[in-house]
């Protein structure tokens, strides 16, 4: 079994050497895990995928800029490109992009939403404004995405100040893993607040890929 690392960067998983009447996936590395699991549950073996560095979520405003670059580097080479990315913190700049470069995105204003689905999302977002995420992938990556960038490794006390207008977590799960949701509670501990699991399994990831799959 093909195992995809959380830390993925620009890796590419499938790559035919004949990209013609192919469809070549250009994706965050935060979503690497759900895309070959559904690729393989589904057998879109005419699907490749590509994934950009998951990290580059600590610095939104340079999506857009990788994005385009992958999109330029094989547009000449495959019959169709989608983007495995929402907004993402980028202010509406990735939209814009992928509509001059012709491609299409997945749409939502990030991956929770995207999981959960963007209208059910959408229904409870001002009921849960105080709520905080995280997916399978975030919760893997608790430590290098979120407890040291923040500086909680060094300065916990900081907890307080940036966590203290939450109330509770809320882990997303995209599969059902008792390691994965020990490790989503203790994120919750280590945060100071009350857990909630949702089981969203792959929400409209699923069903965009099928869509572009036919």
């Amino acid at each position: 079994m093909e195992m995809i690392p959380d830390d993925v960067t620009l890796t590419e998983v499938g790559l035919a050497p004949d990209h013609k009447g192919r469809v070549l996936l250009i994706a965050c590395g935060a979503l690497a895990h759900e895309v070959v699991a559904l690729k393989r549950l589904n057998g879109w073996d005419h699907m490749d995928l590509q994934c950009l560095p998951a990290n580059l979520h600590l610095w939104p405003d340079r999506i857009t800029e990788a994005v385009a670059a992958a999109v330029a580097e094989h547009r000449d080479t495959y019959g169709s490109i989608f983007i495995l990315y929402a907004d993402c913190g980028t202010g509406g700049l990735l939209f814009e992009k992928c509509k001059e470069m012709g491609v299409e995105m997945i749409a939502g204003p990030h991956c929770y939403s995207f999981f959960e689905g963007n209208d059910r999302f959408a229904e409870h977002l001002e009921s849960e404004i105080s709520a905080f995420y995280l997916t399978d992938f975030l919760v893997r990556q608790f430590d290098a995405f979120v407890w040291r960038p923040m500086g909680l490794d060094r300065h916990p006390q900081l907890r307080d100040m940036y966590f203290g207008n939450y109330t509770k977590l809320v882990y997303q799960a995209q599969t059902d893993d008792p390691a994965l949701d020990a490790k989503a509670q203790d994120c919750a501990r280590r945060l100071g607040l009350t857990y909630e699991r949702r089981f969203t399994g792959y929400g409209d990831l699923a069903t965009t890929l099928t869509a572009w799959a036919g």
